[in-house]
């Protein structure tokens, strides 16, 4: 005699027995654990190749955000240039618009907010440049001699 004469089970017994763990109490779910290793044997294939996409667009996003960070340090280098050269012009005595030094106050706005903002990129280059444009600037406003005026 088998388990299943034992028990009084046929075909049918078993699916009752199955139900009726299923409603028990304890969280015990055979029809739920059954259906996911069928649902897993069919489409293995299919969750596997899920899982490959989900792994290249991760690596596709890093790169994305790498590129974006290398263009922003790019920018703020350029930003950087152009304060430097600026405050070289100003050091040989060249004179400019007030609307000139408006814009390199922008770029030098903009480039302040970038170190402050990541810190892990090499600034404080340009403090210097930086001090001498606003004293510059400000010794202008305050004699009112601007290249055309103000």
């Amino acid at each position: 005699m088998n388990v299943g004469e034992i028990l009084g089970l046929s075909g049918g017994g078993l699916i009752l027995l199955l139900s009726l763990i299923q409603i028990a109490p304890v969280k015990i779910n055979p029809w739920t654990w059954i259906a996911r290793k069928i649902g897993r044997a069919i489409n293995g294939e299919v969750l596997d190749e899920i899982a490959n996409i989900k792994k290249k667009q991760e690596e596709a996003r890093e790169q994305l955000e790498k590129h974006i960070q290398d263009d922003d340090e790019r920018d703020e280098s350029l930003n950087r240039r152009r304060i430097l050269e600026f405050n070289i012009k100003l050091m040989r005595n060249e004179n400019y618009t007030h609307e000139y030094f408006t814009d390199v106050l922008q770029d030098i706005d903009e480039y302040e907010r970038y170190c402050k903002d990541h810190p892990g990129y090499k600034n404080n280059r340009a403090r210097l440049a930086i001090e001498n444009i606003r004293r510059v600037y400000e010794e202008h406003m305050r004699k009112g001699d601007f290249l055309g005026g103000v």
